[in-house]
């Protein structure tokens, strides 16, 4: 289920771009407006919907998630934005990136001890993305606007009360209201999408609350049933398909300067799995010795 969700993930870029007509701040409506649709059909069909209610609603619950809510939010619209612009090779970097700087994170909020192994890869990344500002004269702020988000999405997940499910609903019961305001306007100012763009298109927007929920409700089973570690190998999938989806599918342009920055970030992640691997081993072998 873990490897699923990313190679959904993965092949994402080539869903959105079959609706590159569609504004891309309409098509985050869609995806928030359908997300919430079928989080709520889940929650009533589990009989959850009284639980959902107890658990979330206070108001340091409700503050936590809108700030989470905000930052997905930015990740999402500027990832649909940036795939039909056809930037999908930034993407990637961008999700390559977002270990690293999680990893930074959390020594920066949680006081985490970082080993000097895992030190070196930040800094190789950094070096990388300083090389690419550098040879194109101004910063990759896509790859740089995903990472961001989501790893500070991410820290907000990690002290957040709720479990993935109601988190999730929490955080699109929140978006819910303007992103449906922002749709209705646009389809009476007469440029909504839905509706007006045939009937494929309409499923397809209907279509992101899978592309949405499914991954991320794969990806919560999974994450209980095996190891970190593994999680964070897998982790990769996602931006290495997104990568090939933008150069092999797509065409999009792969130079040689971008090659040189890549790679640095890639030598980068290629260390930083090695270690991880070798201190996961580590720890099985003492915990076995001290059975």
């Amino acid at each position: 289920m873990a490897a699923a969700a990313y190679s959904c993930w993965g092949f994402v870029p080539l869903y959105w771009r079959l609706l590159e007509k569609v504004p891309a701040l309409q098509l985050l409506g869609h995806r928030i407006v359908w997300s919430f649709l079928a989080l709520l059909i889940v929650i009533l069909v589990m009989r959850q919907w009284k639980t959902f209610q107890r658990e979330a609603l206070s108001i340091r619950i409700f503050l936590i998630y809108l700030i989470a809510a905000v930052l997905i939010g930015i990740n999402w619209l500027t990832y649909v934005w940036a795939v039909n612009a056809g930037h999908v090779i930034e993407t990637s970097l961008g999700y390559f990136m977002n270990p690293l700087l999680s990893m930074l994170l959390g020594v920066i909020f949680f006081r985490e001890q970082l080993r000097l192994w895992q030190w070196i890869p930040i800094g190789l990344a950094t070096l990388g993305v300083v090389y690419l500002t550098i040879a194109h004269g101004s910063l990759p702020w896509i790859a740089l606007t995903l990472a961001f988000s989501f790893a500070l999405y991410g820290v907000l997940k990690k002290i957040a009360p709720l479990g993935s499910l109601f988190g999730l609903m929490l955080e699109t019961s929140i978006m819910v209201i303007p992103a449906t305001a922002y749709l209705i306007i646009a389809d009476k100012t007469g440029t909504g999408a839905f509706l007006h763009m045939g009937t494929i298109n309409d499923l397809l927007l209907v279509g992101a609350a899978l592309i949405t929920t499914i991954p991320l409700l794969m990806f919560a089973s999974a994450a209980q049933k095996i190891p970190l570690s593994l999680i964070g190998i897998l982790q990769y999938i996602s931006p290495t398909l997104q990568f090939l989806c933008g150069v092999v599918i797509l065409g999009e342009k792969f130079t040689f300067t971008q090659s040189i920055g890549y790679g640095i970030v890639w030598i980068a992640l290629i260390i930083f799995g090695l270690e991880s691997f070798s201190a996961y081993r580590a720890r099985s072998v003492a915990t076995a010795e001290m059975e």
